[in-house]
């Protein structure tokens, strides 16, 4: 048994090597350019994609893609808090759930009229509605695989990433211009911005109470990644196959994502060792996007065209529109 361990952990580890060294220089980049450290890592895994053409190497790319992902998805759950829904109140909530919900139905739709399917509306709407980056790599995990699923990954994720660093720019000068009060900021930017860096940008370049608000907004939004990948997981099981068995009813990272999440409710694990799996988690998102990137050719992520464009624009603007017309009546 420990031979066989040792010869899987060589066998990965040339390839899970240099996707984590990738991974800490574009999160090398992000913190010192102040750019999304996610884009950075796709972009550079994407330069290094030849890299991948060794099969001495691919399999550990393979495996940071997938199980890499996994772990950084499940510990996610660490950042959530069954009190945090508490001290938001039930209005706010209610206006994330109808937010969240429409969203990727609206990207379901959409991608249908555009000529897409239901498979791809569900992934960028689900990345848009809840939490960018992290929520795509975590609905592309419990998808069907074919042969375009890791290419519309990396779209959605450069897309939802741009977006939502547009939309840490101009949100905040919509706000001012709809003199909108800090909590109404906050709940807005919160409840509309894609990634939880932008959010924390967004909402403190107006006020503390802003950016608190809107960061607590945020973690509620990441924690209905959890019923959303369930349901997902649950529509698509039944076209989900592995080695001719249908998935298991509860994907084991989502199991590991709810228990994380009551483990942190209840105060098991002391904050400093809860910021480190937080830190963890983060790596090994960046990580497993750096593989993804890793695998995919620029070529094939431009033959996706323009339509896939327009629907993340749709979504965006509908879940801003939205949370904007539904404003006045929850703070």
């Amino acid at each position: 048994m420990i031979d066989i361990s040792i010869s899987k952990v060589k066998l990965l580890f040339p390839g899970i090597l240099i996707a984590v060294i990738v991974a800490f220089a574009a999160n090398f980049l992000g913190e010192h350019y102040g750019a999304p450290t996610m884009l950075f890592a796709l972009l550079l895994g994407m330069a290094v994609n030849f890299l991948g053409d060794d099969p001495k190497i691919r399999v550990g790319i393979d495996f940071a893609a997938r199980t890499i992902l996994r772990i950084g998805v499940a510990l996610l759950g660490l950042r959530i808090a069954f009190s945090d829904v508490v001290e938001l109140g039930w209005q706010p909530v209610m206006l994330l759930v109808l937010g969240v919900v429409s969203t990727i139905a609206v990207g379901i739709i959409v991608a249908r009229l555009l000529g897409g399917n239901a498979r791809f509306g569900t992934l960028t709407g689900g990345a848009v509605a809840i939490c960018g980056a992290s929520a795509a790599l975590a609905l592309s995990a419990i998808m069907p695989r074919d042969e375009t699923l890791e290419r519309n990954t990396v779209f959605t994720v450069v897309s939802v990433t741009t977006l939502s660093t547009l939309a840490m720019i101009i949100y905040p000068i919509i706000a001012q211009a709809l003199s909108l009060n800090d909590a109404q900021a906050g709940l807005f930017f919160g409840a509309t911005i894609h990634d939880v860096a932008q959010v924390v940008g967004a909402g403190f370049s107006v006020s503390d109470e802003a950016g608190n608000i809107a960061t607590l907004t945020k973690l509620m939004r990441v924690a209905l990644l959890v019923p959303v990948v369930l349901v997902v997981s649950i529509a698509f099981r039944s076209k989900a196959t592995k080695g001719g068995r249908k998935r298991p009813f509860l994907p084991l990272f989502l199991i590991m994502f709810m228990t994380s999440v009551a483990v942190n409710s209840a105060g098991f694990v002391p904050d400093s060792i809860a910021d480190s799996l937080i830190d963890l988690s983060r790596m090994c998102l960046i990580t497993a996007i750096t593989a993804v990137g890793i695998k995919t050719q620029l070529k094939s992520v431009m033959e996706v065209g323009i339509l896939p464009v327009v629907l993340m624009l749709v979504e965006t603007l509908w879940l801003a529109g939205l949370v904007l017309l539904c404003l006045p009546y929850v703070v």
